[in-house]
């Protein structure tokens, strides 16, 4: 955990709990992992109260477990949880990609295609972490474009283990250029059906993993 950034002191506990999802995503964190105050605090620079806070809003998201006598404890999903959530997501992102493609501006799909043209930049290096943020931001993009409001959060370290599988992260670049294709072309059915496709497509490899002992 010793390259993650430090948190300037004047954040607020939002900031500390955005850089905590981060390291959980990234694998910083492992799930099941007792997330050490002391430790943190040191690493990001804060105090335990906005630590604290933060740790309070992860809990409430369903990232982290507050156990008796234990602490918080970084989430550790099974297979059911897996399926039962990339289903739903499916869906969700299913029918935001479709709203997305009759409600879209020209400037919120000029800042998407802005993303994936960086996000492409970070694949052809290799640069796994910095795409996963660019990643998240485009889907975050997508959802605003729909007017409604990403619920994902609980899944997104497992979204982000599907990429480190080379062809599988050639495939979501793929994946994800079809998107911006529908978008352009205010195709609704077809951006649903590649969110749709892409979702799944991920639970599917999420789950190999877990079967094989890699996530």
């Amino acid at each position: 955990m010793a390259d993650v950034m430090q948190i300037p002191r004047r954040s607020l506990h939002d900031e500390v709990a955005l850089r905590l999802r981060e390291m959980l995503v990234e694998g910083h964190i492992a799930p099941g992992a007792k997330l050490n105050e002391r430790e943190l605090c040191a690493l990001l620079s804060i105090s335990r109260t906005p630590l604290r806070e933060a740790i309070k809003l992860m809990a409430a998201e369903g990232l982290v477990d507050l156990l008796p006598n234990r602490g918080a404890v970084a989430v550790r999903l099974g297979e059911s949880d897996v399926t039962h959530a990339f289903e739903v997501l499916a869906e969700l992102e299913g029918m935001s990609g479709e709203l997305a493609a009759l409600r879209i501006t020209d400037l919120e799909l000029a800042e998407i295609r802005a993303l994936h043209f960086e996000m492409l930049a970070c694949f052809s290096r290799s640069d796994l972490s910095g795409y996963y943020r660019l990643n998240a931001r485009i889907h975050a993009a997508i959802n605003s474009a729909a007017k409604n409001r990403e619920i994902n959060a609980r899944v997104q370290s497992l979204r982000f283990r599907t990429n480190q599988n080379k062809p599988m992260w050639k495939l979501a670049m793929k994946e994800h250029g079809q998107m911006l294709d529908a978008l352009d072309a205010r195709d609704s059915s077809a951006a649903r059906r590649v969110l749709v496709e892409h979702l799944l497509r991920k639970r599917d490899v999420v789950l190999d993993l877990m079967r094989n002992g890699a996530a």
